[in-house]
């Protein structure tokens, strides 16, 4: 159906879609945003069975029941913790709806034109891979296999075989005279399954931030591309908006790591041969770790007393630990005294774009006290105290210094200027770039060890001294 009202419906639903993600990029206005795109998106559904004179289908409300009220009971019950494995997850079954869209597209009809053959079987393909790639990031970020990267032997010949099998499948699908072969089909499913898999599985947990983004766009890419497949405009502008605002925040993200997108997708910014390195130009020799694990504990109730101005960086140690809402106290209680707090928040700190502002809300952290990078590494050198949780490569000195490692020239945190700083991290281990964190050798740095849950109880109990005292 391609009718004027139709068109113009369509056009205002994704003028909808377009001005929810704008709202949604303030905190002030992101529920409205939230809430505007929800409405636009559920709109162009009603518009396409509308337009295609299915309205009247028992089995669609059906499954637009089942579905509302699964996605209900999903946001009821996750946590925010869960959050980066839900985010993947959805990404995936994005992907494998235009998966489904596309194989029913190229076997409903036995007339299909060499664009459809061609859009069908690339949104199939880039659907798929979308799918298993999401579904095995979801596995690392809930924990159920290894998050550290598994490289074999022949890792890029398999990929590169892989990659130029499903191109030859594509070709032989578009130019094929007696319609789809199912085998082909078939195949290209399992192979780009197989691709999802081979592709996700080199990259680490600390690197999930940027494949989340990139397996966001590409669920929009292949929604786009299921769109021209079925000829359906609306399905063609959302996936195009998706897929470009997921390669836009994928651009940017790597950016803030100082990597490019291809390293992170060949698992090459996790190799680190330590024999090339100068050892001079990466680390101090470690020095005895008793001298420098714990400041002495009046040390800490004095500088905690008199500092006046603190930052606090969260990392991925505080979602590990669940530790946003004492966190959140922590703050409560320093602005209590008169302490002017601010939280520096890394683009990349945790395991998806956001994570720490996410976790942040949940414990109902005034979001102007949040401080990007650029915006808050200016102040460091004026702040008496940072306290650092769970944070460990985004605030490591050596991304300046150590010329070599996976984390030269990354942007960073510069905690380091500060006047004193704690440090609540589990161990003194290197974060997962392998590099060993300059902060811990610094005379001005307190090392609290353990889950950072408890040791933001000691500077709580620190701060109920400093109260009374």
């Amino acid at each position: 159906m391609n009718t004027p009202a139709y068109n113009i419906f369509a056009i205002i639903l994704v003028f909808g879609i377009v001005w929810g993600i704008k709202l949604m990029s303030s905190p002030k206005t992101a529920v409205k945003g939230n809430l505007l795109g929800a409405v636009s998106i559920f709109g162009a559904i009603i518009l396409t069975l509308v337009g295609q004179n299915i309205v009247n289908n028992t089995v669609v409300w059906v499954s637009i029941a089942v579905g509302g009220t699964i996605g209900y009971f999903i946001a009821m019950k996750v946590a925010m913790i869960q959050m980066p494995q839900l985010i993947a997850m959805l990404n995936g079954f994005g992907g494998g709806a235009s998966a489904f869209v596309a194989l029913i597209a190229l076997l409903s009809s036995d007339m299909l034109t060499g664009f459809s053959k061609f859009t069908g079987s690339l949104a199939l393909i880039v659907g798929a891979i979308t799918l298993s790639g999401s579904l095995l990031a979801a596995a690392k970020l809930a924990r159920l296999m290894d998050q550290k990267p598994i490289i074999v032997k022949g890792h890029t010949i398999v990929n590169g075989l892989i990659i130029i099998a499903l191109i030859m499948i594509i070709i032989f699908n578009t130019i094929a005279a007696n319609g789809i072969s199912i085998t082909l089909l078939m195949l290209s499913i399992f192979i780009s399954l197989l691709l999802g898999v081979v592709f996700i599985m080199r990259i680490g947990g600390a690197d999930m931030p940027v494949t989340i983004s990139l397996l966001n766009s590409l669920s929009g890419v292949a929604g786009a591309i299921a769109g021209f497949a079925i000829y359906n405009p609306i399905l063609v502008a959302v996936g195009a908006i998706v897929g470009a605002a997921g390669l836009i925040l994928t651009r940017v993200m790597c950016r803030a790591m100082n990597r490019s997108l291809m390293e992170i997708i060949t698992g090459k910014t996790t190799m680190v041969n330590t024999k090339q390195i100068d050892p001079e130009t990466i680390l101090l020799e470690k020095k005895d770790e008793q001298k420098n694990t714990k400041l002495q504990k009046k040390n800490n109730e004095a500088i905690i007393k008199e500092a006046k101005k603190l930052i606090i960086v969260p990392g991925y140690g505080m979602a590990l630990a669940q530790a946003q809402h004492l966190v959140k106290e922590l703050a409560k209680k320093l602005e209590e005294q008169g302490k002017e707090v601010k939280f520096a928040i890394h683009p990349v700190a945790g395991r998806m774009p956001g994570h720490m502002n996410v976790l942040l809300a949940e414990a109902d952290v005034d979001y102007e006290q949040l401080y990007e990078l650029e915006a808050i590494n200016p102040q460091f050198i004026e702040t008496d105290l940072v306290i650092v949780v769970g944070a460990n490569d985004v605030v490591n000195p050596a991304a300046i210094t150590a010329v070599g490692t996976p984390i030269y020239g990354m942007p960073i945190l510069r905690v380091d200027e500060a006047k004193y700083i704690f440090i609540c991290n589990k161990d003194t281990q290197p974060g997962y770039s392998g590099v060993d964190n300059l902060l811990y050798q610094k005379e001005n740095v307190s090392l609290l060890l353990g889950d950072a849950a408890q040791t933001i109880k000691q500077i709580l109990e620190c701060i109920d001294i400093t109260a009374v005292s």
